[in-house]
């Protein structure tokens, strides 16, 4: 049996039809400041394009470098592409990332995956037969 989504006791279809001030609400201290501050012309520009892919409308898939949008019940099954200072990473929202940022799910650096040192590294290095 696969048990079905609430975020804080209340299902995913409710959320979807809740409004904004009811959001307020429910959301921890550190979304309803972000919000309640206002929403800047990039991030709403975002929310447009996350409504027309939502309904079907847009062939070109989303991409954006704001990672500080708040996921809101209505954004959930849309992919958007978050750039990670280098590239951009495909994110898939799911009801679990309600009320978080979408910029966690990105990670900004990579593990460090040292190589052999070069020559000129040391002075043991001098004499490392070239090829």
């Amino acid at each position: 049996m696969v048990k079905e989504f609430d975020y804080r006791g209340i299902p995913l279809d409710q959320l979807q039809n809740m409004s904004l001030e009811k959001l307020f609400e429910i959301f921890p201290a550190r979304a309803r400041r972000s919000l309640t501050r206002g929403i800047t012309d990039g991030k709403r520009k975002l929310i447009e394009e996350i409504k027309l892919e939502k309904a079907g409308k847009s062939k070109n898939p989303i991409k954006t470098h704001i990672r500080d949008l708040i996921v809101l019940p209505y954004m959930v099954g849309v992919t958007v592409n978050v750039f990670s200072g280098k590239e951009f990473i495909p994110v898939t929202i799911t009801p679990q990332m309600i009320g978080h940022y979408v910029g966690e799910y990105v990670r900004t650096n990579k593990r460090v995956v040292h190589g052999a040192p070069g020559v000129g590294a040391s002075r043991s290095s001098l004499y490392v037969p070239l090829k």
